[in-house]
């Protein structure tokens, strides 16, 4: 785009050191106009805005990043704030005994430090596999309201939830028995109107469903809607491998699917879809969603971009 509005390429490109060039570096998602980064080797997490071109390193806490317990994490910035910004890091641990419990640290670009411990000792059924229940790494954390969604291994033993207001870990099951379904996929989501929704994909049935409080007020799963994605795409399923679901975009409530060689990206309330063109390359999709207007916000120049409070 033409100046005032252009944002330079340049700073789409993550600058590292060249001692780091040929690192291993996990992303762990996006939110406000920022990414959260892993650099494995440093036990580094990095606070990346693209526009802006602002990085910030920041000590991984003892305990977090070690090879047999992945890591995921999620950023975020309060509302009106933009000089300050969040890190939460979770991951699991699994004692002699083989009780696994779920931990959480919070970093706060306010204070400079990392907040005390959070931990919860995850359902028993959580355990039953060979390997010792972790925070999936597949997809990264949703923001709802005031908490942040992880899957488990394989979704298949409940959503890790973070309440950042209560500073407390707790665990969800998942709303279907995944057991019985062969080609599976979920994925934590924002329900249409607000709250905690699932996104449950088999073979080319798609079920929206709905963390909702009854009058009683228990919590339980609620089907929405369902979408026979062939129609939908006007793709026959006789021709095509069953999508595979690629990222979401947590503010739009816009999933990207794979299917055979294209992407797509879907509207999950209004159901409008879009063809991004044809890859053959499988990647996790990390979608950047950030409100940015002409001013002075790249670069401490004119003819930037600068962040809106209300990002």
């Amino acid at each position: 785009m033409e100046a005032p509005n252009r944002v330079p390429d340049g700073h789409f490109c993550l600058q590292v050191d060249e001692d780091e060039v040929t690192d291993h570096f996990i992303c762990l998602g996006c939110r406000h106009g920022l990414v959260l980064i892993f650099h494995v080797r440093r036990l580094q997490v990095l606070v990346w805005d693209p526009v802006t071109g602002e990085l910030h390193r920041v000590a991984a806490p003892p305990g977090f990043g070690a090879k047999e317990r992945p890591i995921s994490g999620a950023v975020l910035r309060a509302a009106g704030d933009i000089q300050h910004f969040q890190v939460v890091l979770v991951t699991t641990e699994t004692d002699d005994q083989q009780h696994t419990r779920a931990m959480a640290k919070v970093y706060s670009s306010g204070s400079g430090n990392w907040g005390d411990i959070l931990s919860t000792l995850l359902p028993s059924q959580a355990s039953r596999h060979e390997i010792p229940t972790m925070i999936g790494i597949e997809f990264p954390a949703v923001l709802v309201g005031h908490s942040l969604y992880w899957l488990l291994t394989d979704s298949r033993d409940g959503i890790l939830k973070f309440d950042l207001d209560r500073q407390s870990l707790s665990v969800i099951h998942v709303p279907v028995n995944i057991y019985a379904h062969g080609n599976w996929q979920f994925t934590v989501m924002r329900a249409e109107g607000g709250g905690l929704g699932g996104l449950f994909l088999s073979k080319f049935t798609a079920q929206l469903w709905k963390w909702k409080t009854g009058s009683d007020g228990v919590a339980s799963w609620v089907l929405g809607k369902t979408i026979e994605l062939d129609k939908l795409l006007s793709i026959s399923s006789k021709k095509r491998e069953p999508p595979m679901i690629l990222g979401f975009a947590e503010d739009n409530n816009v999933v990207f699917l794979w299917t055979d060689l294209d992407v797509f990206t879907i509207q999950l309330q209004s159901l409008q879809f879009k063809n991004l063109g044809e890859t053959n390359i499988l990647s996790r999709y990390h979608p950047l969603e950030s409100v940015y207007a002409a001013g002075m916000g790249i670069g401490g120049g004119r003819g930037g971009a600068e962040l809106l409070p209300n990002t």
